[in-house]
């Protein structure tokens, strides 16, 4: 298994670190937006390491998922999980390291989004020693392999601390950070469990920014819906998502609409019973939605025909 060392601001770290209660999910956001990111794997370790003068592992978490979004879309998605008090404080943190670049300020930039399950906080003194090989003009951060050398030793290390009464961490710990005995054996990947904002993030990009139903692309208007709801015991994950406009969310969530297992778009009839309208949804009765085009993405047929079977109340279909 491989694991990722990202230099880390010291800012954004004490700030994540005070929260209460800790949070089950973090924004580790990179200011110039980059490339794809595929140094780890969903499951995999991602360690924060604090840049000069502490020079040290301050906590870890796993890799759940990497988009590049408007810096917007990161705050309204995660909020002081970005690790900021505001959306102010946080574009002046991104800003500070555009500006050494000659990058546009103002906020209207996009940011990569580094999305981490489950982060655990070592309390001062319980930091693990960097890799000795580590360089110091090292930007972003670096890879290294956790079955051996200084990658097994950081791993073993951080689960130690993982267990200390001092660490940090969400009251529902992942199996990987619980492994009995004197050593950890094998490390092994472990799906990571999403948190609201990664779910958020992740469904918007499936659907490239726009309403599987009309279309619509205009993100204030636009919803991230469970199709099994999160407190029926529905995940927050991306297979258990649509990205509605907000006005078919609503009718989603109450049983006016629903689609099919197969992807078609339904309107019940009491839409128009009860309301003596519905015209502008009536219109979309019977399509196919817009699927997401990676195939891991789309909507789960077994949580569609949950909602056709316990929320959507067909009566009759219009015709």
């Amino acid at each position: 298994m491989q694991g990722f060392i990202g230099n880390t601001d010291y800012d954004w770290f004490s700030f994540l670190r005070d929260l209460r209660p800790p949070p089950d999910e973090v924004n580790f956001w990179q200011p110039s937006g980059g490339g794809a990111f595929r140094a780890v794997a969903p499951g995999e370790p991602f360690f924060f390491r604090l840049k000069k003068p502490h020079y040290a592992i301050a906590g870890f978490g796993l890799f759940a998922r990497h988009e590049i979004i408007p810096a917007s879309l990161a705050w309204e998605s995660f909020g002081r999980l970005n690790g900021a008090e505001t959306f102010d404080e946080m574009c002046r943190r991104i800003e500070k390291y555009r500006a050494r670049s000659g990058a546009e300020l103002g906020g209207q930039y996009r940011v990569g989004c580094l999305m981490i399950s489950q982060p655990v906080f070592f309390a001062d003194g319980d930091w693990v020693a960097e890799p000795s090989d580590f360089q110091k003009n090292i930007v972003r951060g670096k890879g290294l392999d956790l079955s051996e050398g200084e990658g097994l030793r950081i791993w073993e290390e951080c689960l130690e601390r993982a267990q200390a009464p001092n660490a940090i961490r969400a009251a529902q710990p992942t199996a990987s950070y619980d492994a009995p005995g004197e050593r950890f054996g094998e490390p092994f990947l472990v799906r990571p469990r999403l948190g609201q904002g990664t779910f958020r993030v992740a469904v918007t990009q499936a659907y490239h920014g726009a309403c599987a139903v009309s279309g619509e692309h205009s993100l204030p208007v636009l919803d991230v819906a469970h199709i099994q709801g999160y407190a029926e015991g529905g995940a927050h994950d991306v297979q258990n998502g649509l990205l509605l406009r907000t006005d078919i969310h609503r009718l989603f969530d109450r049983g006016y609409v629903t689609v099919t297992p197969e992807g078609r778009f339904e309107v019940s009839r009491r839409l128009k019973d009860e309301w003596e309208n519905g015209k502008t949804y009536y219109a979309f009765d019977g399509r196919s939605i817009t699927l997401p085009t990676r195939s891991e993405d789309r909507p789960d047929p077994t949580a569609l025909r949950w909602h056709n079977e316990n929320v959507f109340e067909r009566r009759s279909s219009v015709g």
